[in-house]
């Protein structure tokens, strides 16, 4: 298992949000219905300089909307979408959600067992995990990677 550590700021995604209460295979459900309707949000996506997508998320967060870890691993809220820009606004039926910048520990999804590795990677080495896993991939490679929220960002606050 490669282990990287990245930092990303701050960010919106605008998806298909449900949560494990919809019972098995919701996560799949979410990700049908979003790429059935991605013409609907292709438009409000965030792109690079080559005007491809910059990211595909699954993000998830607790109950309370907190971005905190799942209940026990495996209770919680996950938003099948895509990073937009911060002004997009979401359709109808569909859901943004502005996640919180954190230091993240970046793992490339090998297999169903990524999670429980790197969650013992993490106890191993005694490193927090202060918010909600996020799944990532990345458009142009097809890579999924799993990000651990190691560290949260401190906002940088204005003064007017």
């Amino acid at each position: 298992m490669i282990v990287k550590q990245c930092i990303k700021e701050s960010f919106v995604v605008i998806g298909k949000v449900g949560s494990t209460l919809d019972g098995d295979g919701f996560i799949q459900r979410l990700w049908a219905d979003a790429n059935s309707h991605f013409k609907e949000v292709q438009h409000l996506a965030k792109k690079d300089t080559n005007g491809n997508i910059i990211g595909i998320w699954g993000a998830m967060s607790d109950f309370s909307h907190s971005f905190n870890p799942w209940e026990d691993f495996s209770k919680g809220l996950y938003l099948a979408g895509v990073e937009c820009y911060d002004s997009a606004e979401a359709p109808s039926g569909w859901t943004k959600w502005t996640v919180p910048g954190y230091e993240y520990i970046c793992v490339e999804r090998e297999d169903d067992d990524t999670f429980s590795r790197a969650i013992k990677y993490l106890n191993d080495k005694a490193i927090p995990l202060v918010g909600a896993v996020h799944d990532f991939t990345f458009p142009q490679t097809g890579k999924n990677y799993m990000l651990f929220p190691i560290r949260k960002l401190k906002v940088l606050e204005t003064t007017q």
